[in-house]
């Protein structure tokens, strides 16, 4: 059957397409991507409030799949809390499908833990406040934000229209203005990184982490699955199985 080792759930914002593709790229074999939405128009703070009172509705829709793991995509949607709010998620998305969850948001701050990383550069699709956000929950981990960028885009749509050479452009001019860094975020998991990965990590000597790359890491050791099976998603992949 299809996901004979493990069903990966997603709850995604509605205008997703991008997570579930850079997902099923890399999935080791045996695994699969199910997915469920919840319904946003605008990546600003009410919007981000809006879309997140969907996720026991959306957990509970998933659950019917019988995933090891449910992820709650959509970072802005975590961070947009403030810190901690990613853990209320996570209690949240249990409590409704009985299924382990974890947040994007979640996985971006273990991968950092992991890597051990205090110095970090951002870039996003975001618009400034959305960023402000981020930049917040990252603070309040014991971060060092070293600089910080955003595309100021409002629309999910239009991020994931974006191609992948003109995200690792943005990329690189964030880079080269960050002094200091010991790694670099791409976040958001409708923004096409996957292709940015490794060029960066070969041109900047660092790790490059991304919303889709972190939370499958992350779902995958949940899952029980071996994160090493996985090729062409940088350093993360290359760290020991917890």
């Amino acid at each position: 059957m299809y996901g004979s080792r493990a069903r990966l759930g997603r709850i995604n914002p509605s205008p997703e397409t991008v997570g579930d593709e850079e997902w099923r790229r890399l999935c080791p074999d045996g695994t699969m991507v199910v997915s469920t939405r919840m319904f946003i128009e605008a990546v600003d703070s009410d919007g981000l409030t809006s879309m997140v009172t969907n996720v026991e509705r959306a957990a509970r829709e998933l659950a019917t799949t019988r995933p090891n793991v449910i992820l709650m995509a959509g970072t802005a949607g975590a961070f947009n809390g403030g810190p901690g709010f990613d853990q209320e998620l996570i209690k949240r998305i249990e409590d409704a499908s009985g299924v382990p969850g974890t947040t994007t948001m979640t996985a971006v701050l273990a991968a950092l833990d992991s890597l051990n990383v205090e110095k970090i550069a951002v870039a996003t699709p975001y618009i400034q406040p959305v960023d402000d956000a981020l930049a917040n929950v990252l603070r309040a981990s014991g971060r060092e934000i070293v600089a910080i960028k955003g595309m100021g885009i409002l629309k999910s749509i239009n991020m994931g229209d974006l191609s992948p050479d003109t995200n690792r452009q943005f990329a690189r001019r964030m880079l080269r203005a960050a002094q200091g860094a010991e790694a670099c975020l791409l976040s958001c998991g409708n923004w096409r990184t996957l292709e940015t990965i490794e060029p960066l990590e070969a041109e900047f000597g660092i790790p490059v982490l991304t919303s889709n790359q972190t939370g499958l890491w992350q779902v995958l050791q949940k899952s029980g699955i071996a994160t090493n099976e996985v090729t062409g998603a940088g350093r993360l992949f290359e760290l020991p199985g917890p």
